[in-house]
This record gives C-alpha cells, structure tokens and sequence, in this order.
C-alpha cells in the first residue's frame, strides 16, 4: 500500500516538488517521503478521529475527493508534516500539500476501484487507515448499501456487522456523535 502511495507521489511530484524552486533538489526525496507518509497517516487520522463514514464512501462511491473532508483532512496533515519534518515554509508546503493530495487520493481511489490493477483495492485503504487488516470492509459496505448508496443507514449497518463499541462501531460512534 505504502509502495503504490509512494509510486503515485513521484508520477504526480513534478511541478509540485521536484521543479519547485523553493525545494531544494537535495530534498526531493524527502519531501516525497514525507507526503507519502503522511498522505497513508493522515487518512489514519481521518478514520480514527470520527471521518471514516467519509472515507469509507470516498472508496465505495469513488465520492468527489476533491471535496471530501478526508482529503482537507489529510492535506493538512501532509502540510504540518512538511513543515515539522523538513523545516518548509507554510507557504510552500501548503501549496505542495495542495498540489499532491486531491490528485494522488484520487487516482488512488481510481486505482482501488480498477479491477485490472491489483496494486491496491478498498479493503487494503480501508485496513491501512484503520489498522484493521483482513477485515472484508468492501464486503461488508455492499452487502449493505440498500440502494447501492453508501448513506448513515448503511454505515450504521456495518458498524453493526464489526461488532458495536469498538473497531468500526467506535469509530462511527464518533461521527455520528459530532452530527
């Protein structure tokens, strides 16, 4: 998972990273480093802290990433770790945050619902970014999407299906609870 981040990061780091004079190209690869990482942490983040709803329907829905929460999430994580880690402007890592993220979360998305590229799928997203691994997240969100929707009555039912206060159930418990 982390390898076809990475992979995605460098096709995408051209004019965001590696032809942006305010980058020095001894830090590339780092930076790179940093976008990837943070990009997979990030979308932890987001599951964890009360936004798996959305990333669970951004996967199953191919929901517009460019608007999602998780992916204003996840840019602000990546662009605090650019300057935490690296020392880069906000300036700068705001807009290489910007830049990298809508499209590398999109084609990975793309990428998890192309069922000719066995890189990465929607269970692997969904089992990185939850730490639960080898749960069938895919499985469980169609079995339930009543309408071929993924809605709060579908969420709900999965949550259901993980087993109530914790895992999934805990994790949802948050997002509904936030409503």
């Amino acid at each position: 998972m982390l390898e076809t981040l990475m992979n995605l990061v460098k096709q995408q780091s051209g004019q965001a990273v590696i032809n942006n004079p305010a980058i020095p190209n001894s830090q590339n690869d780092s930076v790179m480093e940093t976008v990837a990482g943070s990009i997979m942490s990030g979308l932890g983040q987001q599951a964890q802290g009360g936004g798996l709803g959305n990333l669970l329907g951004m996967v199953v829905n191919g929901a517009n990433v460019q608007n999602s929460p998780v992916t204003h999430g996840v840019q602000e994580h990546v662009q605090e770790s650019l300057m935490q880690k690296l020392g880069i402007s906000p300036q700068v890592a705001m807009s290489v945050a910007g830049a990298l993220v809508p499209i590398v979360l999109s084609k990975l998305m793309h990428k998890a619902s192309d069922p000719n590229d066995s890189s990465v799928d929607g269970n692997s997203i969904l089992g990185a970014a939850t730490g639960q691994q080898g749960v069938d997240w895919m499985g469980m969100a169609g079995s339930a999407m009543a309408d071929g929707k993924l809605d709060m009555n579908d969420l709900m039912r999965v949550a259901s299906q993980q087993g109530g206060g914790g895992g999934l159930g805990g994790m949802l418990g948050g997002l509904l609870g936030g409503r």
